[in-house]
């Protein structure tokens, strides 16, 4: 009797750790940019709500000058997503009684971008939408 492992074992062992492999990396990596794209939302709806505040207090949404500045003048919040991962902004309608708030991903070094969940918006209303890197809808997608 011989011990050890053929040459089409050993062969078929490695194949299999490496699709095991593969499968860990893709859903780690989906996983990842699940979490980026809550960084954005929870910086949204925290504009949404300092928004509403806002309008309670001045009949007007704050416009993007005032996305910084401290309350009572302005949201006082910041230009950046909690993580570090969206850019933040607020542009009123013309008559301020609406707005658009929108975060849009920021490229970092070593981080694989986002291409499906690019940009992130909210409106006055609370309707939510998101695009791709090609512009394509992708509210569905991104706002779960």
């Amino acid at each position: 009797m011989h011990q050890g492992f053929t040459m089409s074992e050993v062969l078929t062992i490695l194949v299999a750790l490496t699709v095991l492999a593969a499968i860990s990396v893709s859903m780690w990596r989906s996983h990842q940019l699940h979490a980026r794209r809550g960084d954005a939302i929870e910086a949204l709806l925290a504009l949404q709500a300092a928004q509403d505040r806002y309008f309670g207090e001045h009949a007007r949404y704050a416009g993007e000058k005032q996305l910084t500045a401290e309350p009572p003048a302005g949201l006082g919040l910041r230009p950046v997503s909690a993580r570090g991962f969206f850019q933040i902004s607020a542009r009123n309608s013309e008559d301020d009684l609406g707005y658009w708030a929108t975060a849009r991903a920021i490229e970092r070094e070593g981080l694989s971008p986002d291409t499906r969940c690019v940009e992130l918006r909210i409106d006055q209303n609370g309707r939510r939408f998101a695009i791709d890197a090609q512009g394509v809808d992708r509210s569905a997608d991104c706002w779960r």
